[in-house]
Order: structure tokens, then C-alpha cells, then sequence
């Protein structure tokens, strides 16, 4: 089965999710520099998730470059990613217009760490339809840093209710681990 269709429909789907991200940024009503302060959170939420939406774009397209074919299996778990990664503007609305208070700063994590399991499950998954030699199971190795991803995740989500700025910083925290993408597949590529 070819990867190309879902590769053009994932991107597709992510590239809806950032635009209806980007549709929440709401014009303020006076003509002062002052009247953007209030948007300050709102646009923090939106540049945290849209830094996360680009980690997961980049890594993805990463990941099928070497991939050798797709099966079902990898189209639902594909799916799966996009299902978690499709609830991240509401969440990401939900934390802005709320100014990082404890449960949506909670709730940003759970999609954020539902986003990383998925991700984990769909790289087993295309691992699962390869054979155990292929350079793309060479490149992967352990994937030390989805497992570390979402340790950060699961500690900051309850987290958010003794200190929601601690738990965005760990937020922070996973995305600079994520924003260059994956070495061991750049490294493969050369």
C-alpha cells in the first residue's frame, strides 16, 4: 500500500488544525497597543501549540521518509495521532481565554499527552510492518525521547493544580526536547 495518501492527508489535517488555531486569535475591539494585553495568553497557548503542531508535522514527515510501506494497521493508528492532535485547538482555546489556570492548563496536557502515546503507538506500529533490520527500526532504536515525552506529560498534568506555570514550563520542556527534529532519522538520511 502506498504512504503517500496518508502523508498528504495527515498534512492536510494538520494544516486545518493550525488554521483553526489561528481562527481563535480574536481582533481586539480598540486601536491600542494596550488593547492586545489582554491576548497575551491566548497568544502564548497558541504559539505553545503551534510549535507542538510543527514538532508533530516535522517528525511525522521524518518518520514515513522512511518508511517502506503502510498497511491498515498503520492508517488507523495513523488516524489515532490525528484524532488527539485534532482536540489540541480546543484545549489550546480553553487554557488561552482561561489564562493558564489549573484544569486547562490539566487538560492541555491530557492532549498533549494523548498526542505522544499516539504517536508512540503509530510508531510501533509502522516498526511492527517492517523488518527488524530496516533502516527505519535502526533509526528509531529505543525512541528514548517518546518515552521521556510523556514521563514530562504525566507529571504535569497533576501538576497543573499546585502550580499551572510549573507544568507549562515541563510543556515548554517537551516541545525544546522535540523542536529539532528526531536525529536519529536526520542522521539516516545522510
Amino acid at each position: 500500500m502506498s504512504k503517500g495518501r496518508l502523508e498528504a492527508f495527515s498534512d492536510g489535517v494538520l494544516a486545518i488544525i493550525i488554521t483553526i488555531m489561528v481562527l481563535e486569535l480574536k481582533v481586539p475591539q480598540g486601536s491600542e497597543i494596550a488593547d492586545l494585553q489582554p491576548l497575551i495568553p491566548v497568544f502564548a497557548s497558541y504559539l505553545l501549540s503551534f510549535v507542538f503542531i510543527g514538532i508533530y508535522w516535522n517528525n511525522h514527515h521524518h518518520l514515513f521518509q522512511f518508511a517502506q510501506k503502510v498497511n491498515g494497521n498503520v492508517l488507523w493508528a495513523n488516524l489515532h495521532l490525528l484524532f488527539w492532535l485534532s482536540l489540541i485547538p480546543f484545549s489550546t482555546g480553553w487554557m488561552g481565554e482561561n489564562e493558564f489556570t489549573a484544569w486547562p492548563v490539566a487538560m492541555y496536557g491530557i492532549s498533549l499527552w494523548m498526542s505522544g502515546l499516539a504517536y508512540y503507538i503509530l510508531v510501533r506500529v509502522l516498526l511492527a510492518a517492517h523488518p527488524k533490520d530496516s533502516p527505519l527500526a535502526t533509526a528509531i532504536g529505543k525512541d528514548i525521547k517518546g518515552m521521556v515525552s510523556l514521563v514530562l506529560y504525566t507529571t504535569a498534568i497533576p501538576l497543573a493544580f499546585i502550580s499551572p506555570v510549573a507544568s507549562s514550563v515541563l510543556y515548554v520542556i517537551v516541545a525544546a526536547i522535540w523542536f529539532i527534529p528526531d536525529r536519529r532519522l536526520e542522521n539516516l538520511a545522510k
